[in-house]
């Protein structure tokens, strides 16, 4: 039985070549950014549902980039995309999202999320 889930899919170009970075105690992980686009028409009546995007009038068109942060931990994943993934690769991604908190240089808490693939 299912009483949660936290599941996301996301299909986008990755923004810079992935990074390994590993601190003490801890194991490693990949960690790139993964850029989604969002499309739409300005005076549309009806708007993108998932992944389909119904234009039905004229008008000029809109897109939104959103950024991802995707951090790859599982030691064969995480591995293969370090090798092989490269800025620009259109790549599908599965995982889930993590909300945390981390504190920057000049001592800020900050926060950040995640897709664990």
């Amino acid at each position: 039985l299912v009483s949660a889930m936290n599941r996301v899919q996301l299909l986008g170009r990755v923004g810079q070549d992935p990074i390994m970075r590993q601190v003490e105690g801890k194991n490693p992980v990949t960690i790139f950014s993964l850029a989604t686009n969002e499309m739409w028409r300005t005076g549309d009546s009806e708007v993108g549902q998932g992944a389909l995007l119904f234009l039905c009038t004229s008008g000029d068109v809109s897109q939104k980039t959103t950024w991802h942060r995707i951090s790859v931990f599982r030691p064969g994943l995480r591995d293969v995309t370090y090798q092989y993934v490269r800025k620009g690769s259109r790549i599908f991604v599965e995982g889930k999202i993590d909300y945390g908190e981390y504190t920057d240089k000049n001592n800020v808490r900050r926060q950040a999320t995640t897709i664990i693939a």
